[in-house]
């Protein structure tokens, strides 16, 4: 009987939580969520005009916010710059998918069996904890200077994380569920399918979301050391090439931009996150 009542008031709990709070409008939850960010823009902005102002370094040297974001709008009305944004994304998500395809099959593999488990699931931190950069000198000699080579570093920097964080959601699935789940006849790979990788969602998604920035890092590292001699120029080439003519406005607008997609996409997989959530009962109302 305590058990019942305990299930009930958790399940009013979920209901309650899940629920947007009648009074709560929508306008006020945007700006309480665009406040804090835009306060930390307005930081980061000051401090870098009173760096500026302070005389450290020559304007030449280091430009102030005003001409860089000009540069930044005249740059984003220029084809070839826009093209190549469009070919640094192309390569971030292909890289990203093959990454998320071969982390999620991994973790799947290593969850599921074993000796596996214990054969390599220590391997996939160790993976994890290595730098993108060593892998550079093997994907030179396994493929050359092409994309092949880039995808390589994206894949190896992305999907240990992605498999690590299905792997860590696996293990902190609660055993009620699982035995639940056998009792209503789910046995094998429909046991996994319908309940413990559901139930596994969240920690997956923060493994996704760390699996994309070790991408992003590994893409942008690949484009400046191997993508120099690449005939589609991308955002790391397009750095080099500021660099080699000293173009500092240019080349502060470059990274203003990895900035940027950095930021939006994190942002898609924070809303993703507490969606997921949500509806897992796991965020208050005010969330």
């Amino acid at each position: 009987m305590a058990t019942e009542l305990a299930a009930g008031v958790a399940s009013r709990e979920v209901v309650e939580t899940t629920e947007p709070r009648p009074g709560r409008m929508p306008l006020l939850r945007v700006w309480s969520w665009f406040w804090p960010k835009l306060a930390a823009v307005a930081l980061v902005l000051a401090g870098w005009q009173v760096t500026v102002w302070s005389g450290w370094q020559p304007d030449y040297i280091l430009p102030g916010p005003v001409p860089v974001f000009q540069r930044l709008a005249q740059d984003l009305g220029n084809p070839n710059f826009d093209l190549g944004i469009a070919i640094t994304l192309r390569r971030a998500l292909t890289g990203y998918a093959i990454a998320v395809a071969i982390g999620s099959v991994t973790g799947i593999l290593i969850a599921r069996i074993a000796v596996l488990r214990r054969a390599i699931g220590s391997a996939i931190l160790g993976l994890q904890s290595m730098p993108s950069i060593v892998w550079f000198p093997v994907a030179l000699l396994l493929f050359g200077i092409n994309e092949k080579a880039i995808f390589f570093v994206v894949m190896l920097g992305a999907a240990p994380s992605i498999a690590g964080g299905l792997l860590s959601g696996v293990d902190h699935v609660q055993p009620l569920l699982v035995r639940v789940g056998r009792v209503m006849g789910a046995r094998g790979m429909s046991l996994y399918r319908h309940v413990i990788l559901p139930a596994a969602l969240p920690s997956f998604v923060g493994g996704l979301k760390q699996g994309w920035a070790f991408a992003w890092r590994s893409l942008m590292a690949g484009e400046i050391i191997l993508g120099i001699a690449s005939r589609q120029i991308g955002i790391g080439q397009q750095i080099q090439i500021a660099r080699d003519f000293a173009d500092m406005e240019q080349l502060l607008a470059i990274i203003v931009v990895i900035f940027v997609i950095g930021v939006v996409i994190d942002s898609l997989f924070g809303s993703l996150d507490r969606v997921i959530r949500r509806r897992w009962g796991l965020l208050g109302a005010d969330a």
